[in-house]
């Protein structure tokens, strides 16, 4: 019996039990909640010997006795306490045998009250770790979604019942792991950062540890560039360390930026990644480049408000309809992770479906292109940029600008000729194949088509071109939208 309790735990133990009376073993709370039970033949329905041990249960407790047995319909239930389980409330172990009983099964079942006991105790203490572990991470990820969303202050509320403190400024930091890693990574990352550093299991990805990393305030640099390389800084060794210390891992790291801009830092990370799975040592730092949310000017500024203003404004009929704020997470959570948004935002894909064909309905574009896609995602980059870089406009009293008077912005065609800059070394298809993909919804099989080659060989001048963009694009969160605005804004100007 012990070496069962060690090796096998409560449920091996109850199973030799189940075996040995020919019948039905469990444990049971004193209410009679089956708590974990093992039938131990086939002639005895699992479901009828639970009834009949909880009714055993109910009986003893009337009675107040400490020992009971009750027999019905050909079988007898025998009870027991359980000694030494501490988890706080009255736990019997109960065996449901034929009658008549095996002889001296009673006394088996009182030899058995103390290692089940022991083995049940230390099961109890797992349990309850694993669901402080599993509370723990809820609010983690809370934090973290309330970070994305630019909701600051609710985030620190809820930061300050776990540690450490929300840095500010920060660099975020994504870590790829291999197989079931995540935990032993995530292990090293704390132990390594000293406890400085905000370590989020990512809820879309399951290979993925987000890590929000503290740096010096002259660290701090203008958010959102859009470029990955591999060098390396003092200021913030984690990333560099955590690469070193685990095999087989990929980190990719964004810019130093204020904390009120965690959505583009996590932005700038991703891409770092994608860029960081072709290097040797399997780690890059997100370059400097501009915006185009941070280079849009007043005009842009105007026309995002314009925009969203029916999505911002909206009132639901119900108070439990989503109001405004809800479905402008949801659009940003949709336009960065696809159909993971719902592992995101924790809803169903049917409620997803539903807000999706709301806010469409609301701003009048069809959500299944890419053109009003990457104009929405344009219109909340621009709403979502720093009060230092976003335009004061309440002076301005002249009508908002289409999405085509706001690509033909200096500021907006300069960034979009630095970005056709960086296809031009990977050669004359380069341009073909991103403008095919684009018009084709950066769907892989029709532009398999269009462009007469397979769909591997597709996907592999995509991945070629991650490289040489030091950006993602078959993966989201994806370039793709930038660079349907970079290519628009091109053909403006030609």
């Amino acid at each position: 019996m012990y070496r069962l309790a060690r090796t096998g735990g409560s449920p091996e133990l109850l199973g030799w039990l189940a075996r040995r009376a020919d019948g039905w073993a469990g444990l049971l709370d004193g209410d009679g909640t089956v708590l974990q039970a093992v039938a131990g033949t086939a002639r005895w329905p699992g479901q009828d010997a639970a009834k009949l041990a909880s009714r055993a249960v109910r009986e003893l407790t009337v009675r107040g006795a400490r020992a009971y047995s009750l027999e019905a319909g050909g079988r007898t239930a025998l009870l027991l306490p359980l000694d030494g389980a501490g988890d706080g409330r009255d736990t019997l172990l109960a065996v449901v045998a034929p009658r008549p009983v095996p002889d001296r099964l009673a006394t088996l079942l009182a030899d058995a009250t103390m290692p089940l006991g022991l083995a049940w105790s230390s099961e109890s203490v797992e349990r309850k770790r694993r669901r402080v572990d599993l509370a723990e991470f809820r609010g983690r990820e809370a934090v973290l979604h309330l970070l994305m969303t630019g909701q600051l202050s609710i985030a620190h509320q809820v930061a300050g019942a776990l540690r450490p403190r929300l840095p500010d400024p920060v660099r975020v930091c994504v870590v790829e792991c291999t197989g079931g890693q995540r935990d032993e990574v995530a292990r090293i990352c704390a132990d390594a950062s000293g406890g400085r550093t905000w370590i989020v299991r990512c809820p879309v990805y399951a290979r993925h540890l987000i890590l929000i990393m503290p740096v010096e305030p002259d660290a701090v640099s203008a958010p959102g560039g859009r470029g990955a390389g591999a060098g390396r800084e003092e200021d913030a060794p984690l990333d560099r360390t955590v690469a070193e210390l685990v095999d087989d891992c990929v980190v990719g790291v964004s810019e130093a930026v204020p904390l009120s801009d965690t959505a583009a830092a996590y932005r700038q990370a991703f891409h770092a990644l994608a860029v960081a799975r072709g290097l040797p040592d399997r780690h890059a730092r997100f370059g400097s480049a501009p915006e185009p949310a941070l280079v849009a000017g007043a005009a842009g500024a105007r026309w995002a408000d314009a925009l969203l203003a029916p999505l911002l404004t909206h009132l639901p009929r119900r108070s439990q309809d989503p109001g405004s704020q809800e479905l402008a997470a949801t659009l940003a959570s949709w336009l960065a992770f696809s159909s993971h948004a719902t592992q995101h935002l924790k809803i169903h894909r049917n409620t997803l479906a539903a807000r999706l064909k709301l806010i469409g309905e609301l701003l009048g574009l069809d959500l299944n292109r890419l053109a009003g896609q990457a104009a929405l995602d344009l219109a909340l980059c621009i709403r979502a940029a720093p009060a230092r870089h976003r335009p004061d406009v309440r002076r301005e009293h002249t009508a908002a600008p289409d999405l085509d008077a706001v690509l033909s912005g200096p500021g907006i065609q300069d960034w979009a000729a630095q970005q056709l800059r960086q296809i031009a070394p990977a050669g004359p298809t380069a341009e073909e194949t991103l403008r095919t993909w684009l018009r084709c919804e950066a769907q892989l099989a029709p532009t398999a088509a269009e462009l007469g080659i397979s769909v591997p060989g597709t996907r592999k001048r995509l991945v070629r071109l991650e490289a040489v963009l030091h950006r993602s694009l078959l993966r989201t969160p994806s370039a793709r939208y930038d660079l349907w605005t970079a290519f628009r804004a091109a053909d403006l100007l030609a």
